[in-house]
């Protein structure tokens, strides 16, 4: 898994706005220079997260961007899968096998590790907020390992084993 400077740049936007007021209007000069980020490209970015429902524009001469919904309420998830498409790209996946030459597939005992890393992966970033991502470094560490495992949620507890 590979993310791009999309992903990079958008978190970085995103996390600044979360660390602002409440509702506060930021412009997409004011956070491309604030991140030292291309404006352009910033922009195009913005437009991405407002059409997954991340951010909202504001027209008019204090217009801007600003976030849809409360830090707690936007995952890593949604982020990830707004700017790349998806977390991970299973591609042996039954819409991407049409477009791949795989001479395994009937016998793959690959597939099954791609599968449960995708699901390791969606399950992670949807517990980490962006409310996570905007605390300082050691106190978003101290949340994340906090948060509960993906076998904790799935494996009945189980007196005596």
């Amino acid at each position: 898994m590979r993310l791009t400077t999309k992903t990079e740049y958008g978190l970085n936007c995103l996390v600044y706005m979360a660390r602002q007021a409440s509702g506060e209007v930021m412009t997409v000069k004011d956070l491309a220079e604030r991140e030292h980020f291309s404006a352009p490209y910033i922009e195009k970015i913005l437009q991405r997260l407002k059409a997954a429902h991340i951010v909202v524009s504001h027209q008019g001469k204090n217009g801007g961007y600003a976030l849809a919904r409360r830090p707690s309420e936007i995952t890593l998830k949604e982020i990830v899968e707004a700017l790349e498409g998806q977390t991970f790209e299973v591609f042996c996946e039954p819409k991407m096998r049409e477009q791949i030459v795989c001479n395994h597939f009937c016998l793959c005992g690959i597939r099954p590790v791609w599968a449960k890393t995708k699901d390791l992966l969606d399950y992670f970033f949807q517990s980490v907020t962006l409310e996570i991502l905007s605390k300082e470094e050691k106190e978003a560490q101290n949340l994340i390992s906090g948060l509960k495992s993906y076998e904790e949620t799935r494996i009945p507890n189980r007196p005596g084993i």
